[in-house]
Parts: structure tokens; sequence; C-alpha cells
């Protein structure tokens, strides 16, 4: 039974979520993580503008990436990219079979609100999972480059900083990602 074909639009962003097989690691050390970013990089520009990375965020077991997609579906994209990692992670740790549960979900971006709340709900993915106390510490979200603290590479942030005031913008986005964080420190202390 083949696999119904995903809904598309051309000039849409989508939500990409992909995880492990049976919720199992796809990066086992730095390496991997840089691993998937060059392929990313690679994809990219074998596409030629057909993608633009708006935020990411590489977790241990899985991956958000918050793709803008143009003229092209982005199933090329994410086939690519899944095909040439997991050749990549087999290889390299003597595995065979399935590296992922399954195909990627993807979420079709309707609002603007929908699109902020995506950008912060990816950059907050290692605070929820206990893994750093601060966005910025996490290595593997494009969360550091959003706020200035790292060089912008791969991604286009200025869709999502076009929300805020020029000048500001990325103070402002800051504020906007940390008010995530005590939502969610108040449910916590409600439990």
């Amino acid at each position: 039974m083949s696999n119904k074909e995903r809904e598309w639009f051309p000039d849409t962003s989508y939500h990409i979520t992909i995880r492990g097989n049976r919720r199992s690691d796809i990066f086992k050390d730095d390496e991997d993580f840089q691993m998937y970013l060059d392929i990313i990089r690679e994809a990219l520009e074998y596409y030629d503008d057909k993608f633009e990375i708006i935020c990411y965020c590489l977790m241990d077991n899985h991956v958000h990436i918050l793709l803008k997609t143009k003229d092209m579906h982005m199933k090329f994209f994410m086939a690519r990219i899944s095909g040439i990692y997991t050749k990549y992670f087999n290889d390299k740790h003597n595995f065979i079979g399935h590296l992922y549960q399954d195909r990627y979900f993807s979420e079709l971006i309707e609002t603007d609100t929908q699109m902020l709340e995506t950008s912060r709900y990816i950059h907050l993915n290692p605070i929820r999972a206990n893994m750093v106390k601060k966005p910025e510490d996490y290595n593997w979200s494009s969360y550091s480059m959003y706020i200035g603290k790292k060089r912008e590479k791969l991604i286009n942030s200025s869709e999502i900083l076009s929300y805020f005031i020029n000048g500001n913008e990325r103070d402002l986005y800051k504020k906007f990602v940390e008010q995530g964080i005590k939502i969610k420190l108040n449910q916590e202390d409600k439990l």
C-alpha cells in the first residue's frame, strides 16, 4: 500500500518533523549533528532557491524544520536530506534498515500567529526536554542566529523578524521566545 500524496501549495511554509525509528537517537555525537546540517546546506544549494529554512532544531531523536517552499514540493527536499543522512548514519554506525520511524510529518503554516508560535515552539524544544536552561545554550538550533549571538547560516530569519520593530527585532524576538519559557514554568507550577 502506498502513502497518500501530501497536500502541498507553492509559496507556503511548513513545520516539518521527523523522528527516529522506535524513538531511537538519530544523532549520536556532534559529528552526526554537523553532518545533518551540512546535508541541509547541500540540499539548499542543489535545489537552487527552491526552498528556504526559516528555523530549525535538531534534537537527539527527532528534527524540527520550518521550511518555506517556493515552486517545488517539499518531498524532494526531505527525500534528499533523509536519504543521504540515512546512508551516512548507517555506514558510520554499522546499522542497517530504517533510521526514521515513518515519513516526515508536515503541517501547513496558515497564519502569521501560527508562524510565530511555530518558530517559538521549535526554538524551545531543548528547554522542554530539560537539555538546557536557556535556548541560546543549545548548539543544534537556529535560535542563537535569531538573537544575533551567532552568524546566520542556512536560515533566513527575515520573515520571522519582520513581525517585530525594525532595529530592535532580535531583542524583541528573544523576549517573545522567553515568554514561552515563563508560560511553561507557570504551567508546571500549577501541576
